[in-house]
């Protein structure tokens, strides 16, 4: 049986304002169909109103505390990073031993998150990021990436209107027309796409750009305008389609173009992202200040250093008259559908993760390689490498 003789934990989400949970009651019966034994901390899917008692008739075991459950788990499934826990006074990463597994959205490539990598590594525990999964067929059903990016991309162009001081569409009244607004999405990958066709939804004008051709033609098929940064594809494009990482004179150009667009948007949606390290910078002070008082700026790579230069991570700040949103969460907004997606992404991974009741750290298969954080007391992710030389 594939997990023959495992722990599973699945403790309660302590970051403010997370109501998801990283297992639902069907992806604890497959596991414990499958020799697991899942131990859920009570209260740990009421956010996204999963009951006790519906893990319990799953065939999970509830306990009563994390320190119970961080002692007992062989493997940890969590939907956010490691986190001070100050219920009880301790790290989440204290709370955990050598040899340990923990799979979860780590975003090893994000400063803030840089201590906490650097920790899991001394204490030796196996850590995954699900940031990292490679976007390639056979990985489709664990992309938990992809399935919050959805999530992240409706709901943050909701989130800009309803931060805006005036309305999204086109309104006649009686004493005039008032002009649609004009949004602007960087970075249309699936939160991007999401974006423009919420921003569409609700009647604003929606713009679009991105340094990948594909990307750009997928923005204009929904009805985005869009606009050519020039960057060519060699440079911009890397293996799989994905953004590569651009080099300094082409980011400078990238953002000299977008500060001349800027001041023309009541929105700009920041979704650019560079698989496995830290998001560009692209909106940068200076382009705030050019743009017009109240508007505003949804900042949704925020979980990977954002691509605001005056994105505050997880709040909501006025700067220069324009308001940024930096919500670290945007998915934990919708718990039950987000929960959903995210717990069989979850399950799909370990599944794919664990053979006859072990793990495999198999360095050649793309899959693990890409998402594996810590090992044997060392950083391995190149991505979490890269940032912390740079830092």
């Amino acid at each position: 049986m594939r997990f023959r003789g495992l722990a599973i934990g699945i403790p309660k989400e302590i970051m403010e304002g997370e109501r998801r949970v990283a297992a639902i009651p069907d992806t604890v019966k497959k596991m414990v169909s499958e020799g697991a034994n899942v131990l859920v901390e009570e209260g740990a899917g009421l956010g996204s109103y999963f009951s006790d008692e519906d893990y319990k008739a799953a065939g999970a075991r509830l306990v009563g505390s994390a320190e119970e459950l961080f002692r007992e788990a062989d493997i940890i499934l969590k939907v956010k990073e490691p986190l001070f826990n100050r219920n009880i006074g301790k790290h989440e990463v204290d709370l955990m031993k050598e040899g340990q597994c923990i799979v979860s959205f780590l975003h090893p490539a994000a400063p803030a998150n840089h201590e906490m990598i650097k920790n899991l590594a001394s204490k030796r525990v196996i850590s995954f990021t699900l940031d990292s999964i490679p976007r390639i067929s056979r990985a489709q059903s664990m992309d938990a990436l992809t399935s919050m990016s959805t999530v992240a991309g409706y709901k943050g162009m909701i989130m800009a209107a309803n931060t805006l001081p005036k309305f999204l569409p086109m309104m006649g009244t009686a004493v005039g027309m008032i002009r649609p607004a004009q949004v602007l999405v960087i970075g249309i990958g699936i939160a991007g796409l999401q974006a423009i066709a919420t921003a569409k939804r609700l009647g604003a004008v929606a713009h679009a750009t991105d340094i990948r051709p594909d990307a750009c033609e997928q923005g204009k098929s929904l009805g985005a305008k869009i606009i050519d940064l020039g960057i060519p594809p060699e440079i911009a494009v890397g293996e799989g389609g994905y953004a590569k990482k651009l080099p300094d004179e082409w980011l400078r150009k990238e953002q000299e173009i977008l500060r001349g667009v800027a001041p023309e948007m009541d929105v700009v949606f920041l979704s650019a992202l560079v698989p496995g390290k830290r998001a560009p910078t692209l909106i940068t002070e200076e382009t705030v200040k050019s743009m017009k008082p109240g508007s505003t700026i949804v900042d949704v790579a925020i979980d990977q250093g954002g691509n605001g230069e005056l994105t505050e991570p997880g709040k909501i700040v006025e700067k220069h008259g324009v308001n940024i949103i930096g919500i670290l969460n945007i998915p934990g907004t919708i718990p039950t559908s987000s929960t959903w997606m995210f717990a069989n992404n979850v399950y799909n991974y370990v599944a794919y993760l664990v053979e006859d009741g072990r793990i495999k750290l198999d360095a050649t298969d793309e899959i693990i390689a890409s998402s594996l954080v810590t090992r044997d007391g060392r950083v391995v992710h190149q991505g979490a490498l890269e940032a912390m030389g740079s830092a």
